[in-house]
């Protein structure tokens, strides 16, 4: 007959006892201690058994009888079988059988609530997953309606009010049946298994793309403070923010565009602190410049080529344009099922991270919803779109490519957590590096077009006139495109203002002509002029971590300060007449209104002039007949 196999003994159950029962057990246990093996727990080393209890000299039985007048002659009447019993205890549950196992009942999950009613407020919770949110009292009073509806329960008699509501806190755990509707809907359409994960262990081997609000007034061109929308694409396997761009309204051609950006180097811009450089960073520099020489001047940011973008399905992503752009470069599509954020999670805590790491120290911060927005924020101070979208280009070197993300943590060594630059160094040592195939014609094909014409001041898009010398043989020409009558096909970076692309179909070969923006030396935006013999800092080599932390603190209370006042604070005007003159400049003709001709003199309010003669009109009467002569 085979042994049975001795278990191990539950001893970390004594936890759930009283302190008193647990310290009596503790009591019990040198005793039986002793007489097992002749000494208690807490022993010397050394010492000996007592004569009595010494397993040389007696027997076990007779140590248990020895034991039992011992703690009856000190005032603890005890038999040698109840000795006995405590024995076998201890050797089958360890510590736990000395434990008086009446202190340590399992009281049921809901107390004396009867099941049915327990039953009838799941029910009650369960339904408020697509219902507007409610009150606690709804709920309770819902459950009532259904123990009601049901035979079986109209015998039950219902618990007290403070009972229902504490039965609510434990039955509505985790299910925002009373907070944020969207939140419960998306705690609902979770799927109720373990969770999966798709791994990544390349850069762009899956990456993930959405749009979200940006918590963040910006000034528009019209005058108005509005809120925009940030799109980003994050890769999975470094948590890099590969591309994030700032729009009013994302469009499929933002999409593509931003796509393109992934796949092209962040440039420095006049201004960034030398630490910000890739080659001050912890990307090997040196041996991607000699795969990529666009890598010579670039940020810190990694180039990524997509291989499989997943996204939702919103109009912009899954719409011709964003799909072509797909399909030019290889990229696989990869939409998610609907209502089913949490297949695309690392791009929504990516933009959540976003809004609370760097939209929070903008100025014109607005909170996450209206209840924590503040007061008369459009009347401070206001960053216009293309400057927030420079901070924001900058942060994200700065910043979010050197900040460790808790997701980049090596098995080997889980306590320690990587930088986006720090995980995609790591991979390039076994994924290696190739180049992306895009010259700067493909960039330019892959960006967003309108239909000109190209005038004899040049080009106008959006009340801002593009020129160049390349333009004149084809002022007030025809394009030969008869289904655009005529017009000229442009291409324009809905991030960079300061040049467009005309499609030049004038040789064998069709070539892009770029033409700058005519203020462009005047007013600075981003992308605009890259001269690298520009003044720019100088820093030691040395001591990069404590440079790019000092450029993160200067970019956020730059960007918490506002845009600088160079023309003095502007006369205050009443939110209405500020929202009258935008809404009149919006609704203002396109065409440039003619100057007052340069001949013409002021009129002399002083003057006297004689007063043409008054001709009196009599009352309109509707009910006259209008023919009828007077």
């Amino acid at each position: 007959m085979k042994e049975k196999r001795r278990r191990v003994p539950p001893t970390a159950r004594i936890a759930e006892f009283p302190k008193t029962a647990a310290d009596q057990a503790r009591w019990w246990e040198d005793h039986i201690l002793e007489v097992l093996h002749g000494l208690p727990s807490d022993t010397p080393q050394g010492a000996v058994p007592r004569p009595e209890f010494d397993p040389r000299r007696h027997s076990l039985a007779e140590r248990e009888r020895a034991k039992a007048a011992e703690l009856t002659a000190a005032g603890h009447p005890m038999t040698a079988s109840g000795i006995k019993q405590r024995r076998q205890r201890y050797h089958r549950d360890g510590l736990v059988g000395l434990a008086d196992g009446r202190s340590a009942k399992q009281l049921p999950a809901f107390g004396r609530i009867a099941p049915a009613v327990v039953e009838a407020m799941r029910q009650a919770i369960a339904e408020t997953a697509d219902a507007s949110s409610r009150t606690v009292r709804f709920t309770i009073w819902r459950t009532k309606q259904i123990l009601a509806s049901r035979e079986e329960a109209h015998d039950i008699e219902l618990p007290t009010e403070r009972t229902l509501y504490r039965l609510f806190d434990k039955l509505a755990a985790g299910t925002h049946a009373t907070g944020s509707a969207t939140t419960r809907r998306s705690l609902h359409a979770r799927p109720a298994g373990p969770f999966g994960e798709v791994p990544a262990i390349a850069p762009g081997e899956l990456m993930q793309i959405d749009s979200s609000p940006l918590d963040v007034l910006v000034r528009l061109d019209n005058g108005i403070a509005e809120k925009v929308e940030l799109t980003a694409l994050v890769d999975i396997a470094s948590r890099s923010i590969t591309a994030a761009v700032l729009r009013p309204t994302t469009k499929a051609a933002d999409a593509s565009a931003l796509m393109a950006r992934s796949i092209t180097p962040e440039t420095m811009r006049p201004g960034w602190p030398e630490a910000l450089r890739m080659s001050r960073s912890a990307l090997p520099h040196e041996r991607l410049l000699a795969l990529d020489e666009r890598l010579e001047h670039a940020a810190a940011r990694p180039v990524i080529i997509p291989e499989t973008i997943v996204c939702d399905h919103g109009k912009v992503f899954i719409s011709h344009n964003f799909r072509a752009s797909c399909r030019f470069l290889g990229v696989t599509l990869q939409p998610t099922h609907k209502a089913s954020p949490f297949e695309k999670g690392v791009i929504e805590r990516t933009l959540g991270s976003v809004s609370t790491l760097f939209a929070q120290f903008v100025a014109g911060y607005t909170g996450r919803s209206v209840d924590r927005r503040g007061r008369r924020l459009e009347d401070g101070p206001l960053w216009s779109l293309p400057e927030l979208q420079e901070l924001l280009d900058e942060w994200i070197v700065a910043v979010w490519q050197n900040r460790p993300h808790d997701a980049l943590r090596d098995p080997s060594a889980p306590k320690r957590a990587y930088s986006p630059n720090e995980k995609y160094a790591m991979l390039l040592e076994s994924c290696g590096y190739v180049p992306a195939p895009l010259s700067g014609e493909d960039y330019i094909e892959l960006l967003p077009e309108r239909w000109q014409a190209i005038n004899a001041y040049g080009i106008r898009m959006n009340h801002r006139t593009y020129d160049g010398p390349e333009l004149n043989p084809l002022r007030r020409q025809r394009s030969g495109v008869a289904e655009k009558k005529g017009l000229w096909e442009v291409h324009y970076d809905p991030y960079d203002v300061s040049r467009i692309w005309v499609r030049d179909r004038r040789g064998e070969r069709d070539r892009w002509i770029t033409v700058f923006w005519r203020h462009l030396h005047r007013v600075g935006v981003p992308f605009g002029e890259l001269a690298w013999d520009h003044a720019r800092q100088q820093a030691p080599r040395n001591g990069n971590e404590a440079q790019i932390a000092d450029a993160a603190a200067a970019l956020l209370k730059r960007a918490h300060d506002g845009p600088p006042d160079e023309e003095g604070p502007p006369a205050k005007r009443s939110r209405r007449d500020r929202r009258i003159a935008a809404r009149t400049r919006a609704t203002a003709p396109g065409r440039e209104l003619p100057d007052p001709p340069a001949d013409s003199e002021p009129m002399d309010e002083g003057k006297d002039t004689s007063l043409a003669e008054v001709v009196r009109l009599g009352l309109f009467d509707p009910l006259a007949d209008p023919w009828r002569r007077s």
